[in-house]
């Protein structure tokens, strides 16, 4: 078994991680970042349409060629890469508390890797058909949309010819536009929801101009076939209810799921790291660290981000605070933020108040003209005014130091982020 030493091991060798990796390299600690899959790059790979790097790069790229800008930064780097490699678990060093013990398998063996911060930058998966419970039988053809993409772009294999969507997710709505282009019928992409759960330009590119129906407050209430799905069933809702009286079927051999996307986190619930119930990310403070000390997380495992350019922004704040915390950099005041009216969640769960803090939330409602509210007890600390919020676009905005002058903080205190 091989015993390694690195100053900070970055698990996951997507954008999040390689940004992450760059930052902590940067900074002059030693750096490995493991890699399950044979590749960097994660799910970016396999995303060929363009719509990448707006943000990052000021120019419009595919997933490859995104992905590609950063792997080539790394392979420049000292940074080294375990691909085809998988931590099993990892936990605090029993002999010294400060340090991190790592085990990984691959296909040359295993081998321990012994740290002293950890980022955490594993990804999200889909969620699929026993998260939705439909009923029905279980047929052949249901696919999640991640997996059929994978199929058509990288194995070359068309899933089936008449397609339904389940779910208006982005990735759901991406695939109803490549499978129109391989010459298949998408006929309908079924959201639960009143609105839609993806961007509202993937909405007009992908459904509006290939005249895809979308059916929104619809339920898909059954799956028909048994070697093959042969139809599915929707029923449309109204005031939350389902109305069965209206429901209608859809004759269709091929099903995709795009239901939603889950932080990869199973290895940071077994390492005893607190999750957010709301996001099933670990909770973090201002400096994207866990309750676990030196353990950060950042990109779609700490919480799902619309866009790849925020989760490299996020990820290479998490290498800059890894590497401040490896210097012994603490923030000395925590904040506990907490969601009120009309939001979903807020990241990080706590903030200092002493330096600037960057906010992600995300709205319940749709609205134009919306107010977010920063509250700290009875002082309303910010307003920021948004022309239109919706669940499926995050919302980001800056807290500073100025933001809390003359107030009296103490550790107990709470910020309340609310949409009116």
């Amino acid at each position: 078994m091989k015993n390694l030493q690195y100053d900070a091991v970055v698990i996951g060798g997507g954008a999040a991680g390689m940004a992450a990796a760059l930052e902590l390299e940067a900074e002059g600690f030693s750096c490995a970042i493991i890699e399950r899959e044979d590749h960097l790059g994660g799910i970016l790979m396999q995303c060929i349409h363009n719509g990448f790097g707006l943000h990052e790069f000021k120019e419009e790229l595919t997933g490859p060629e995104f992905a590609e800008r950063f792997i080539n930064r790394v392979i420049k780097s000292k940074i080294t890469v375990f691909l085809d490699t998988t931590v099993i678990r990892f936990a605090d060093a029993q002999t010294q508390s400060s340090q991190k013990e790592l085990f990984c398998v691959s296909p040359s063996g295993t081998m321990i890797i012994k740290c002293r911060a950890v980022v955490l930058s594993m990804g999200c998966r889909e969620r699929n058909r026993g998260n939705i419970r439909i009923p029905g039988s279980r047929p052949a053809g249901v696919f999640t949309a991640g997996l059929a993409q994978r199929l058509v772009n990288i194995e070359g294999y068309i899933p089936g010819r008449e397609v339904v969507i389940i779910g208006s997710g982005d990735i759901g709505l991406i695939m109803a536009r490549r499978m129109s282009w391989v010459g298949c019928k998408v006929k309908a992409v079924v959201e639960i929801m009143p609105y839609p759960a993806g961007l509202m330009r993937n909405i007009v590119q992908c459904l509006n101009d290939f005249n895809i129906p979308l059916y929104l407050s619809s339920q898909t209430t059954c799956l028909y076939g048994n070697d093959r799905v042969e139809a599915v069933e929707v029923t449309p809702m109204e005031n939350g209810r389902l109305v069965p009286e209206k429901s209608f079927r859809i004759d269709c051999d091929t099903v995709l799921l795009s239901v939603g996307l889950v932080p990869e986190n199973e290895l940071s619930r077994a390492a005893g790291i607190e999750l957010n119930a709301v996001t099933n990310g670990p909770l973090v403070d201002s400096f994207l660290m866990t309750n676990m000390e030196g353990v950060f997380a950042c990109g779609n495992v700490l919480h799902v981000h619309d866009l790849v350019d925020w989760v490299c922004e996020e990820s290479r704040r998490a290498g800059r605070y890894s590497a401040s915390w490896l210097r012994g950099e603490h923030p000395p005041l925590q904040l506990n933020t907490r969601a009120g009216s009309h939001v979903r969640y807020v990241n990080p769960a706590r903030i200092a108040p002493d330096r600037e803090n960057i906010i992600y939330m995300r709205s319940m409602v749709v609205q134009n003209d919306a107010v977010l509210e920063v509250r700290l007890g009875d002082h309303v600390i910010r307003r920021v005014k948004e022309r239109h919020v919706q669940p499926s676009e995050m919302i980001s905005f800056k807290l500073s130091a100025g933001d809390f002058k003359g107030l009296d903080i103490n550790s107990g205190s709470v910020l309340e982020f609310s949409i009116n």
